[in-house]
């Protein structure tokens, strides 16, 4: 098997792989995760999702690739030149709400349903507002992180965080939890109270 050879890649997303180069955006999702979350995501019809952390919508792209038509997902990033361009490439899907906000007034703010799937890929709902974020998931829904394993833009420090993260992840009653040596690193954990 060559898990390297991607057949499934959403049609738009060499347009942002090339946008991203364009810009000189360092920090895109990559094929690995991509491709996961959009199985995920196909595996809840009419479901909710939550991206925190849209970055330049590589990601985005296929979480949306997988959807069906009745599901709906809500994106959330600080970055108004990033949420500009994925409105760009997303903007007319109705099922797409791209939310330009910090994320933790967003998290801390947010009043709605409750969501099958949520990715979190930004440092509010992964390092920060974890109960709330767990809050916001449906008993069987899934929870996403990636970029665990150490990276070489890592500041000093942030390993000992990824690390502690972990552990507290690992001693979560409330979830199954399965860690892949995978791709950047990634969780991958199932509500199941």
């Amino acid at each position: 098997m060559n898990d390297s050879d991607f057949r499934n890649k959403p049609s738009i997303h060499s347009q942002i792989e090339a946008k991203s180069a364009e810009i000189g955006f360092t920090m895109p999702s990559d094929l690995y995760i991509g491709t996961l979350l959009k199985t995920l995501v196909a595996s809840k019809p009419n479901g909710l999702f939550l991206e925190l952390g849209t970055g330049i919508g590589l990601s985005l792209s296929w979480m949306i690739d997988g959807m069906d038509q009745e599901s709906n997902l809500i994106s959330v990033d600080n970055d108004p030149k990033l949420v500009s361009i994925a409105r760009e490439f997303f903007g007319e899907d109705e099922r797409v709400e791209l939310v330009l906000s910090d994320g933790e007034k967003w998290i801390e703010s947010y009043e709605g349903p409750q969501f099958d799937l949520i990715f979190a890929d930004a440092w509010p709902g992964k390092y920060s507002h974890l109960d709330e974020v767990f809050s916001f998931l449906k008993v069987g829904g899934i929870y996403v992180i990636d970029d665990m394993s150490e990276q070489p833009n890592w500041p000093k420090g942030h390993a000992e965080k990824a690390n502690a993260l972990v552990e507290l992840l690992e001693n979560r009653k409330d979830f199954h939890l399965t860690k892949m040596n995978w791709s950047t690193g990634a969780i991958l954990m199932t509500k199941i109270s």
